[in-house]
């Protein structure tokens, strides 16, 4: 147990360098999770326009077809 105790701590420690590496990964995850939140929300504001758009064109398309021509 100590073993692995010990190569827990060392892969923390990364040669003196974890504390550059660590905060280094924590601001790409929260970077990438930001990214990812950012284009989930831009989709579905998008999605939602678009059947507001389509919504109109079928209201459009059904007055065209009730008219005589």
């Amino acid at each position: 147990m100590t073993n692995v105790m010990e190569s827990f701590q060392a892969m923390l420690h990364m040669g003196g360098y974890g504390g550059y590496v660590w905060p280094a990964y924590g601001v790409g995850i929260v970077l990438l999770v930001l990214v990812l939140a950012l284009s989930l929300s831009s989709a579905h504001r998008a999605e939602a326009e678009l059947e507001v758009l389509q919504q109109a064109r079928r209201a459009r398309r059904g007055k065209d077809s009730e008219s005589p021509e």
